[in-house]
């Protein structure tokens, strides 16, 4: 077999095959000198062979094949296949540019699509973190409601129960303002009390019903104001007038005179039955007078006050009135104050007198009282604005304004606010309660004979 080498060193066919070597790295050859075998086309030609050489132009080596009888290729037919064979390596090399351009394409799209994938990683990851953070914000918004809920019901329940306890007060302030069935409230261990249960054992007590303001005081009202109560050995319930702020409370004010707005110039049935405004100037009355300070043992405060706004008290530790059959008979006793005795030394024991009985003290003195000869205290006389006096003004025929003898050492000095208030000796301010008090009221009314008992026992004990 013959062996025919020729070169090609036609620039273009050169650097077409070192472009395609170039462009193919799977192609390349480990060592430059190393050659890539490529088959031509029929027997006749044989195989052929390129090689990059190394001042960068292409070698083309063809073995052709010896043929029989010796005969050479025809070596126009192979110089054709040779060249449809450069051909088809040109066609191949564009074939692969295209594929390396859509290859390239499909990387840049691939690197556009892992960067939105990255971005979509980092938008799930904001989301997941934005969802976490909602979650967690409802769930703390789950606790605050559950929480708020939980107040809420407990407000509802405050304000229901206090509605209903409300409610409850106002049914028991009605029933005690209003109620003609009411009673006795609270009964204190005492000497009277001890006598009228000796005297009538079959005598029950039931209910729930103030007999004073102590009473009131004692059920948990502190304000000063009106309040219907029932004196324990009286049949029907009265309106009282309640001073819960001087000296600890629970006094329930029998007189007042603060502006002269009332005539204190009455009959005995006035004096009697009580006359006047309880929210300015009053006479509560004799009658509830002495069912009052005859149902335990009461004390006597007197407020006094002059036209210089001084102020001055006088405190009496017993103090009751007998009935009507016994012209409501005064007991006053146990003094001490802020201004020397001008009441008690002098008026105690004395009958009650109104300027229609008959007493020249009372014509006097223009009012009801526990008139002696006639008077060092004169606390339901004329109202005198200014304060001093002359026994020429009305007409009068001696003193007769509202006096207190021992302040100004003067029966012509007349007050300008005066106040008389009782309430039972043992009463006490929380914290001191008594050892024993509790709700009562009478099942039936006492009868005549009974209540002259009682008071015949009162009376021999108070004297």
């Amino acid at each position: 077999m013959g062996l025919i080498s020729f070169s090609l060193l036609s620039w273009s066919v050169g650097f077409s095959l070192c472009f395609l070597i170039l462009l193919l790295p799977e192609a390349k050859a480990d060592n430059l000198n190393t050659s890539t075998s490529r088959n031509g086309g029929g027997s006749q030609c044989g195989e052929y062979t390129n090689q990059l050489m190394e001042d960068g132009m292409c070698r083309l080596v063809a073995t052709l094949p010896q043929l029989d009888e010796r005969r050479c290729p025809d070596m126009f037919r192979c110089s054709d296949e040779v060249s449809y064979w450069l051909h088809e390596n040109e066609e191949r090399k564009q074939q692969i540019v295209a594929l390396k351009e859509t290859i390239s394409e499909l990387q840049e799209e691939l690197r556009n699509h892992r960067h939105r994938i990255k971005v979509l990683e980092l938008q799930s990851e904001e989301k997941l973190h934005l969802n976490i953070s909602l979650e967690q914000r409802f769930h703390e918004l789950e606790v605050h409601y559950a929480e708020a809920s939980s107040l809420l019901h407990l407000q509802g329940t405050l304000i229901l129960d206090l509605q209903n306890q409300l409610h409850n007060l106002t049914l028991l302030m009605d029933k005690v303002k209003r109620s003609s069935d009411c009673s006795i409230n609270i009964v204190r261990p005492n000497h009277l009390q001890n006598t009228q249960e000796a005297l009538h054992p079959e005598i029950q007590h039931v209910g729930n019903c103030p007999i004073d303001c102590a009473s009131i005081y004692y059920n948990g009202v502190r304000r000063s104001g009106l309040y219907t109560v029932v004196p324990l050995l009286a049949s029907m319930p009265v309106e009282v007038y309640c001073d819960m702020d001087t000296d600890g409370g629970g006094w329930t004010v029998i007189q007042r005179r603060v502006d002269g707005s009332v005539s204190f110039d009455r009959s005995w049935r006035d004096y009697r039955d009580g006359f006047g405004d309880l929210h300015s100037e009053f006479w509560l009355g004799n009658n509830h007078i002495h069912e009052m300070s005859t149902q335990g043992d009461y004390s006597l405060r007197i407020e006094l006050e002059d036209w210089s706004n001084q102020h001055k008290h006088v405190l009496y530790q017993s103090f009751s009135v007998e009935d009507e059959e016994h012209q409501y008979r005064l007991h006053v006793s146990g003094f001490s104050g802020t201004v020397q005795d001008s009441f008690g030394w002098y008026h105690d024991k004395q009958h009650f007198s109104t300027p229609d009985t008959g007493n020249i003290c009372a014509e006097i003195s223009h009012g009801g009282w526990w008139y002696n000869q006639c008077f060092y205290a004169n606390l339901n006389g004329v109202y005198y604005r200014g304060g001093h006096y002359t026994p020429k003004g009305r007409g009068s025929l001696g003193p007769d304004g509202i006096v207190w003898y021992s302040w100004k050492d003067s029966d012509y000095y007349s007050l300008r606010k005066v106040s008389m208030m009782i309430r039972p000796r043992s009463f006490h301010t929380p914290g001191h309660l008594p050892p024993l008090f509790f709700n009562c009221c009478w099942r039936r009314k006492l009868n005549k004979s009974s209540l002259s008992r009682v008071f015949a026992s009162q009376s021999s004990t108070n004297d």
